[in-house]
């Protein structure tokens, strides 16, 4: 998990980047750009920010051959040993960027490349790399004084409450490609970035696990528990598999499944469908992992736990007390009416 609260900016560099293929050229700058109280606070901000609101999706950078040939892990390490070189290694990074422009879709702008330091990951203190892009140009209005009257100016500029790109490569983990995250707001163009620029894979740390093996459950309980029983028991199913994750510290299969399968028969319907959709997953393997609390959260905020009815009524169903929702809610079929119902009881209503 990570904290950027005590996160100080020590260089930056400032430099931008066209589309190769539009013959675009690129534009270094000769000196790292020289910071202040109200550039930092902002540029904190606009950095930051998607980090803290975006889940924690870890990567690392890799090569199919051998880690010393992806471009930017040799670059990087040339910082991480010797700070002084920020500034030069900044222009390789914007060079490198740069090459992997040439296509139509991508668009230029200006790359800073910043050196972090007081990241809290995992509870440990660590330096990081930031290189970060913005993209996207807003029409905004300036105001001029002019004789007795104000006249209106249109210019251009960067919204410094959406970043457009970037990433953080933490100082950890060098024999593995370090510990990377990375944002994108723009998903037109995510492969040049992910897979071109960075040269990353998904990192299968215990976030990626817990995640992964939640979409797993989640499209179990839409593919195999909604057909063999019914919307209330799809619901349920994932109400069960979250709180298990949630109070649990580590995982553990047959655990698991002994304690959310309601119908013991779906127990080899899942073992079979985690042998046919894992690797989608990258979970196949997977049966024993230390829970991470932050992909629980973020999964229980994404997961759905409402039923909708044809009659234009929802029943919301508690993710924290699922047991009221098998307890006090019954469904059953209407020979007269020749519809389904759902009985709920209760004492009173609650006031909202």
């Amino acid at each position: 998990m990570i904290n950027l609260y005590a996160t100080q900016i020590e260089h930056i560099s400032i430099h931008r980047v066209g589309n190769k293929n539009k013959n675009e050229g690129i534009f270094l700058s000769e000196e790292p750009f020289s910071l202040n109280d109200e550039t930092t606070g902002l540029l904190k901000e606009y950095f930051f920010k998607p980090f803290r609101e975006k889940e924690e999706n870890y990567y690392k950078l890799t090569n199919e051959v051998d880690i010393e040939f992806n471009e930017l892990f040799n670059i990087v390490s040339a910082v991480f040993d010797d700070t002084a070189t920020s500034h030069q290694n900044s222009k390789k990074i914007a060079m490198h960027l740069f090459e992997q422009s040439n296509h139509p879709h991508i668009k230029s702008g200006e790359v800073y490349v910043c050196y972090l330091t007081g990241i809290l990951l995992d509870n440990q203190k660590t330096d990081a790399i930031g290189i970060f892009k913005s993209e996207l140009k807003h029409d905004f209005l300036q105001f001029q004084e002019n004789s007795s009257n104000l006249d209106i100016i249109v210019q251009q500029g960067i919204n410094i409450n959406k970043l457009d790109k970037g990433c953080l490569i933490f100082n950890v983990d060098k024999e593995e490609g370090y510990k990377v995250l990375s944002v994108d707001s723009n998903k037109y163009d995510t492969k040049y970035w992910l897979e071109h620029f960075l040269g990353v894979d998904a990192l299968a740390d215990d976030n990626f696990k817990t995640k992964n093996y939640l979409k797993l459950c989640q499209n179990f309980a839409k593919d195999v528990v909604l057909p063999a029983e019914d919307k209330q028991q799809e619901v349920l199913f994932m109400n069960r598999a979250v709180n298990h994750f949630a109070k649990n510290d580590a995982f553990e299969e047959t655990n698991f499944l002994n304690d959310v399968m309601a119908n013991p028969e779906l127990i080899p319907e899942f073992k079979h469908y985690k042998t046919e959709k894992g690797p989608k997953y990258s979970i196949e393997d997977v049966s024993n992992f230390d829970i991470a609390n932050k992909a629980v959260s973020d999964a229980r905020k994404k997961i759905k736990n409402v039923i909708n009815l044809d009659t234009n009524i929802q029943i919301k169903m508690d993710f924290i007390n699922p047991e009221s929702a098998e307890k006090f809610v019954e469904k059953g079929w209407d020979e007269e009416r020749q519809m389904y119902y759902y009985l709920v009881y209760f004492n009173k209503e609650q006031k909202s």
